[in-house]
């Protein structure tokens, strides 16, 4: 009996690990709805932001493009990777992914520059301290950004860039591909390429500036550096809460079947202590008798 007592509270146990993985898995799959549609509705602005910028270099001189601070293109000795990840686990292998993209970024580095971490989460720092590298700045909370919440990450990234700080910035994060499938992704930020996709001399709605090219570029610049860390964020939250939202479905999945194999265990042991006991009575009883 004292087995079946054990049985009985593992069961018990599992239920409640159970009940807790399911709420928070419609916790996550209400997040990750609202990040998706957030994600998803943000492309849009991020490649029109590129068209627009494309047609105003167009509209510049090499020698007013050359100006922006934003456009140089020198030696890369110093880098700083804004590096996206979770304030927590229980997310399957999301942070492990991203990190693991991070890390192959730093050594292909190698020796030629050093690189210092951005860190947006409590994952990026805690990774950022575990390997010794220097933390130029770290955000986390952001559960639901918007442009204020944006705006002080993509100032420090374009402030290290102007002031020499760091020749390079990227951003790694973890593409929202589809409810499936998650990518990690580290890619170049600042300084804005000149390979910027090129806009077709006659497209179909014109761009007018006012009051000029050469007087807008400059806050252009910088509002499209915070689109893209904005979206950049929006896709890693999104890819979190779906990353934990399946995993959390997986846990639920194996306390069910954990709960089936004790509940199998406990009816057998349950049915040997009751035979075991009617052996025991048949037996005394035929004792009795003789």
């Amino acid at each position: 009996m004292t087995t079946c007592r054990a049985i009985r509270n593992r069961i018990k146990s599992v239920k409640n690990i159970a009940q807790v993985t399911q709420a928070m898995q419609a916790v996550s799959a209400s997040k990750m709805r609202r990040a998706q549609s957030k994600a998803l509705g943000s492309r849009p602005y991020v490649a029109k932001s590129q068209e627009l910028l494309s047609c105003l270099i167009q509209h510049m001189s090499p020698e007013q493009v050359a100006a922006q601070p934003l456009f140089h293109q020198r030696p890369v000795t110093r880098v700083d990777l804004l590096l996206i990840a979770a304030d927590r686990g229980l997310c399957g292998g999301y942070n492990h992914g991203i990190l693991e993209a991070a890390g192959r970024f730093i050594e292909q580095q190698g020796q030629s520059a050093a690189v210092r971490i951005v860190a947006v989460g409590h994952k990026a720092r805690e990774y950022a301290l575990r390997r010794g590298l220097e933390l130029a700045g770290e955000w986390s909370g952001l559960d639901h950004p918007d442009a204020t919440d944006i705006s002080p990450i993509a100032g420090l990234l374009i402030e290290d860039l102007q002031k020499g700080a760091a020749d390079q910035v990227w951003v790694a994060y973890t593409e929202f591909v589809n409810a499936l499938h998650q990518r990690p992704k580290v890619r170049l930020l600042l300084p804005v390429e000149s390979a910027v996709p090129a806009r077709k001399a006659h497209a179909e709605v014109p761009f007018l500036f006012e009051p000029s090219p050469r007087a807008i570029i400059g806050p252009l610049l910088r509002r499209m550096t915070e689109m893209q860390v904005y979206g950049a964020i929006l896709e890693a939250q999104a890819s979190e809460h779906m990353a934990r939202m399946t995993a959390m479905r997986g846990a639920t999945d194996n306390a069910m079947r954990l709960i089936g194999r004790l509940t199998v265990s406990y009816n057998r042991v349950r049915q040997e202590g009751i035979t075991k006991e009617i052996t025991d009575i048949v037996g005394g009883v035929t004792a009795l008798r003789r």
